[in-house]
């Protein structure tokens, strides 16, 4: 029988070396997410209005770029996209104790969100071209487990920072968070070559279709992922419903602060329940997820998740004392088994909705209809909850069940669209 350390380990040895570098990447990250705000206003001297806006322009600029990133991921090979992306970013970190005023800030927080962008790119696609199609949830289950980890050992290294009250230590945190993205990237070159052909640049299609032409009947030319409208309804339908981190990080927190009797104490307990559910549940949750069927089962148990956590969750508004605690801590619970069924979706819809040979290219794609379809939703959800009190919380609930209803046609459509072009998202 398997001991509890034997369901620890993961898959494969592959999923092992992959799941380190999630880790070693996450631990830099949530260091900087952690300490980015006491460093650009007390280190560097800007405004908190500043910072936000930093930000707000930053995501602006990473959105228009996603899908030039992933085509730049198919162009030169995914995994080299990863890797310069990686070494991109710790630079961006490194130069952080050098930023002076908030036009240096702007354009390192602007550079900083394009490099992960195309880095990000690069991973998803590299991914999907190494591990063989039946390993691919279980794989990426058990990397975002450790990704969880990681960016919990982050953070805590952060606080630690920020707990000693020196702004010494804080100004010398980029430059640890420097070292490990190197390390990071280093390890990146280190994992497996992936099979993937690189798109031929412009010159090289030029030539080659001007040889067709004068040869042969031109060769079919296969529309690219902004043209597959099912997979980008697909991405849309999924950002709303990963609206439950929305839930998680923001509505929630302030719906115990402002409408319940709670103690404020119990968010410690909250997040930490989080993590320690996001840590250890997603190899179970993901548990026969592996096609377009199954993905589309894991989005409905999703979605009975987050309306289950909207009813519970609206019911504390008129509960004292104990049954309040439990019940805030149960519909944290609850969007949270929201998240890790739709981890486990996403992951296969990607896998199965995408073209092999455009990966990167649909990855940047899904990364442009999931932030269309989350962006909106911090200031709706707020609004509708903390205003209309019952009836927001239903409205809230409502939003999903329609995204959740969306997506199978969608999905559907974006498997017809991989038929008609005869592509094989299987190999």
């Amino acid at each position: 029988m398997p001991t509890r350390l034997d369901q620890l380990k993961p898959p494969t040895p592959l999923a092992g070396r992959l799941s380190t570098q999630s880790v070693l990447y996450a631990v830099g990250d949530g260091a900087a997410i952690t300490a980015s705000a006491v460093f650009f206003t007390q280190v560097v001297g800007l405004s908190a209005a500043q910072v936000g806006l930093g930000i707000t322009i930053a995501g602006v600029v990473s959105f228009l770029v996603a899908v030039p990133a992933g085509k730049l991921a198919d162009r030169i090979g995914p995994q080299r996209t990863w890797a310069l992306g990686a070494v991109a970013t710790a630079g961006m970190y490194a130069v952080w104790p050098f930023v002076h005023g908030f036009a240096a800030y702007l354009v390192v927080s602007v550079i900083l969100e394009v490099v992960n962008s195309a880095g990000g790119a690069g991973r998803g696609a590299y991914v999907l071209d190494l591990i063989p199609r039946d390993e691919r949830v279980r794989t990426q289950a058990y990397m975002y487990s450790a990704l969880n980890l990681g960016f919990t050992l982050g953070a805590a290294l952060g606080g630690i920072a920020l707990g000693v009250g020196s702004l010494d230590l804080v100004r010398g945190l980029p430059w640890l968070v420097a070292a490990l993205g190197l390390v990071n990237a280093y390890w990146i070159t280190r994992l497996p070559a992936a099979r993937h052909r690189e798109r031929p640049s412009a010159l090289e299609e030029a030539v080659a279709g001007a040889v067709a032409d004068a040869h042969e009947p031109a060769q079919r030319q296969v529309p690219g992922a902004l043209r597959n409208r099912g997979f980008l309804v697909t991405s849309f339908f999924t950002g709303v419903l990963n609206t439950n981190q929305v839930l998680l990080q923001i509505v929630i927190p302030l719906w115990l602060v402002e409408a319940t009797d709670a103690p404020r104490v119990l968010l410690a307990w909250l997040f930490a329940t989080n993590t320690v559910m996001c840590v250890l549940l997603p190899m179970a949750a993901s548990r026969g997820v592996r096609d377009v069927s199954s993905a589309l089962k894991a989005v409905r148990v999703s979605s009975v998740f987050f309306v289950v956590s909207c009813l519970i969750t609206l019911a504390t508004h008129d509960t004292v004392g104990w049954p309040t605690i439990a019940l805030v801590w149960v519909g944290h619970v609850t969007v949270t088994g929201a998240e890790l069924y739709l981890s486990a979706a996403s992951w296969a819809l990607e896998s199965e909705l995408s073209d092999p040979d455009r990966r990167g290219e649909y990855q940047g794609a899904g990364n442009l209809g999931s932030t269309l379809g989350y962006v909106w939703a911090p200031a709706l959800y707020t609004y509708l909850a903390m205003e209309w009190g019952a009836t927001g919380w239903l409205v809230i609930a409502g939003i999903v069940v329609v995204a959740a209803i969306g997506i199978h046609p969608a999905a559907r459509a974006a498997q017809r669209f991989l038929e008609r072009h005869d592509l094989d998202p299987t190999r």
